[in-house]
């Protein structure tokens, strides 16, 4: 499975999208919401919404084409609480997240994201301290992070990210580093991927605590720390990577 980049920070990703209201987008508009950011080709979602119908699920993904297809088959399956919606995340998410009611954001998951490996393409990675903000401004206490990545170097900044914020704990029955499975009960194409080659995925999930979000310059800063941007373990040895 070949990774398809778009680049972000090009000028055409870098023009924020409006987020139709909840109203157009769901049939219930205030049933909790599950934001998958990097949706893809939108097979998990379009797996894992007939399965909690509670919920509706928003995919968003930067690669137009995969989001025409993905609603093509949302359409064709007739889910109403399913959405697929074309948006660079680093750019229109905190503006989205900021409009939805308090309360409505229950679960984000952020699984696979490209690794731009190159130490001068970090800065096109999707979780950047404002998202990780805009994130823990959103989410209630209790509501939970997913990460999970095929990519030890990449996790493990993510995971040091989120934990130097302070907004997220660990749940205390979770294994330590990594959890071995996924807590979802759908995988996505690239999991299935990985796993059929015998090769690891690591996978954290936090949840969010009482702790108010820090200011985005003391977060930035945070992030500019040797432990976060240059991968500060997260515990145990890394696994070779696919």
């Amino acid at each position: 499975m070949v990774r398809q980049h778009v680049n972000p920070l090009s000028r055409y990703h870098q023009q924020p999208r409006p987020l139709p209201p909840l109203e157009e987008l769901f049939a219930a508009p205030s049933l909790p919401l599950h934001l998958d950011i990097g949706s893809a080709r939108g097979r998990f979602l379009l797996a894992l919404a007939p399965l909690r119908p509670d919920h509706n699920h928003l995919g968003v993904e930067i690669r137009q084409p995969l989001v025409e297809a993905a609603e093509a088959d949302r359409l064709a399956a007739g889910l109403a609480n399913l959405r697929f919606l074309f948006a660079n995340a680093g750019v229109s998410l905190p503006d989205w997240l900021a409009q939805l009611p308090p309360g409505r954001l229950a679960l984000v998951t952020l699984q696979f994201p490209d690794p731009w490996f190159k130490t001068r393409h970090h800065k096109r990675r999707v979780l950047q301290p404002s998202l990780l903000r805009a994130l823990a401004t959103a989410l209630a206490p209790g509501t939970a992070l997913f990460l999970q990545s095929d990519v030890h170097a990449l996790i493990e900044p993510m995971v040091a990210l989120v934990e130097a914020s302070g907004c997220f704990d660990r749940p205390a029955a979770d294994p330590r580093p990594w959890r071995p499975t996924n807590p979802l009960p759908v995988p996505t194409e690239r999991e299935q991927h990985v796993e059929r080659q015998g090769l690891p995925v690591w996978r954290v999930l936090f949840l969010r605590n009482n702790t108010p979000p820090p200011p985005l310059d003391a977060l930035e800063a945070l992030a500019a720390a040797d432990g976060v941007t240059n991968g500060a373990s997260a515990g145990g040895e890394p696994r070779p990577t696919p």
